[in-house]
């Protein structure tokens, strides 16, 4: 199997200006890369190792790249009952940028939404319904506003 990092690399710029664009930061793929990556690892915690290898699998090269990027599956997971909390997980992961990244709640609440409307280009409608049976009630209907579930 030949691997080609140039192919993964020219679709992760590809995609990456696009998701840049859906989010209105066309102008700076830096903190579109950098919000993409925390809400992955933000979600990563939030649903089972099963569900994350299942989600997994049906991403394309680059996505998988960033989501398993330093993950921890024996690590011990804090329970997300709400989006602020949620929000709160996915800014720790974005790191010192954060208040910059996620100035306020609708902005950052706004992001998360985008993600996973962007996630189901990639992602099948069973796959994306068993993420959101995992999580929380109180965060079902807010992340996946824009989706019809």
């Amino acid at each position: 199997m030949a691997l080609n990092f140039n192919q993964y690399a020219k679709e992760a710029n590809t995609f990456l200006k696009e998701y840049a664009k859906e989010m209105n930061l066309e102008d700076n793929l830096d903190k579109a890369g950098r919000i993409l990556s925390s809400i992955l690892h933000g979600l990563r915690e939030i649903i089972s190792v099963e569900e994350s290898l299942q989600l997994v699998a049906q991403l394309p090269m680059f996505l998988k790249a960033v989501y398993v990027n330093g993950w921890n599956i024996k690590a011990k997971r804090d329970k997300i009952k709400h989006m602020e909390q949620f929000i709160d997980l996915v800014r720790s992961y974005d790191g010192v940028t954060s208040i910059y990244d996620f100035e306020s709640n609708e902005i950052a609440e706004h992001y998360i939404q985008t993600t996973f409307f962007v996630l189901c280009k990639y992602v099948s409608p069973g796959e994306m319904q068993d993420i959101r049976d995992e999580l929380p009630k109180n965060l079902k209907d807010m992340i996946f506003d824009k989706l019809f579930f």
